[in-house]
């Protein structure tokens, strides 16, 4: 049993980060039901090229990452048969999950007090760009804005003397590890309704998560009244250690070494890129000596590490105890046989996703294909016990698909 299955959620949502906190409570076991409107659906579906990746024809990995395993369900709220559809929802729901931003929300009548009248048990959980309270609380924003660029992260990975910014790495990036936010946000919040009967209100923002993917870098940066800056390419990682940065190998790959006690892993590493004898060098016999001599480790490391290939080199640093890992593209992690063995990819339908984060018993996430459009609807509305000749009303008046 998956720990929130019987949990019932309504999200009324859009884009990357608020449906992934979806997806994630999908696969925590929660029914989730997606709305979407009416005739549009969720925009994201029309997502089909990021950068230079096409997708072309179904499916659509764009939407299939963040709506993993819900129902999707056609309604227009704004029709008066359609919010007394969306109130029957709400009845049977456990937790309301929306990004709607706060005048959006007063139109379409979802705002917290409307939502609780229906239902005053429920937990009401939402995403937004820069937060619940201050004069921007009703401005949107994407990940690339509020995540990546205002809470600090763009600035920081920007080498100096780059001409602008350093993009985030992929596409949501800060959308899914908000919306994990989000998702454990909403966890805390049902196990407080389900010992003291009290729901929440969950908020989680981009800009939040934002600073907290940041919180230490921020916390050294106020603490000394200095700004972080990222290494120019090519530089060494540190100044003082050199088991801590990346080294090129023979055929254009990288080695990622980041060994914090230098004196502590020097003598193993030397064995295992066979030079024993600069165990006993003087230059490096303490951790002072490593420290003053870097320059000279880190010469003789790229010197040694760039006459072998990335598999060699993974072969045989396995027994390596220090911690060190191959530098790999978003491809290349598919074929990782760690991230295989330990199920970090799950297949949904016909396309194989990153599986979320978080498993429970030492097993693997399961799920299943992001649905199609309104493919739901009319199930739903039988569950929620409406008979045929209701549905055709309901229809016809285009307050649902």
């Amino acid at each position: 049993m998956k720990p929130l299955e019987g949990i019932r959620v309504l999200e009324v949502a859009m884009y990357g980060f608020v449906p992934s906190a979806g997806g994630v409570l999908s696969d925590w076991g929660a029914e989730v039901i997606k709305i979407e409107h009416a005739v549009t659906g969720d925009p994201q579906r029309g997502l089909r090229q990021t950068g230079q990746m096409k997708v072309v024809g179904d499916p659509n990995p764009n939407v299939e990452h963040a709506n993993r395993g819900k129902r999707s369900f056609g309604l227009d709220m704004s029709k008066p048969e359609g919010k007394e559809v969306l109130h029957d929802l709400v009845r049977r729901a456990d937790v309301f999950l929306t990004s709607f931003l706060p005048q959006h929300r007063a139109k379409f009548g979802i705002d917290l007090d409307e939502i609780r009248a229906v239902n005053p048990k429920i937990i009401y959980a939402r995403g937004s760009a820069l937060g619940p309270r201050g004069d921007e609380s009703d401005r949107g924003g994407y990940d690339m804005t509020a995540f990546w660029c205002r809470a600090g992260t763009a600035a920081t990975v920007t080498p100096p003397g780059t001409e602008g910014m350093i993009a985030p790495p992929g596409p949501a990036y800060g959308d899914t590890i908000s919306g994990t936010n989000l998702a454990g946000g909403v966890a805390a919040a049902l196990l407080k309704r389900e010992r003291t009967g009290e729901p929440s209100v969950v908020d989680v923002s981009l800009l939040g998560s934002g600073l907290w993917s940041m919180g230490h870098g921020i916390a050294l940066s106020v603490h000394l009244d200095q700004a972080m800056e990222a290494p120019v390419p090519g530089v060494h990682g540190s100044p003082i250690n050199p088991l801590t940065g990346i080294y090129a190998t023979s055929d254009g790959r990288y080695l990622s070494f980041i060994m914090m006690q230098p004196a502590k892993f020097w003598a193993d590493v030397c064995r295992h890129i066979e030079r024993p004898e600069l165990i006993d060098d003087p230059r490096f016999a303490t951790g002072k000596d490593i420290a003053e001599n870097c320059d000279k480790a880190v010469a003789i490391l790229r010197e040694v590490i760039a006459t072998r290939t990335l598999e060699d080199w993974t072969e045989r640093l396995r027994t390596l105890a220090g911690p060190w890992a191959p530098v790999q593209d978003s491809l290349q992690v598919s074929s990782d046989a760690q991230i295989r063995a330990n199920d970090y990819f799950v297949q949904a339908g016909e396309i194989e996703l990153v599986s979320s984060p978080v498993q429970f018993d030492v097993r693997a996430t399961e799920t299943s294909a992001a649905p199609e459009f309104a493919a739901n609807t009319d199930e739903i509305l039988l569950e929620l016990g409406l008979e045929w000749d209701r549905i055709i009303e309901l229809k016809t008046a285009g307050a649902v698909t």
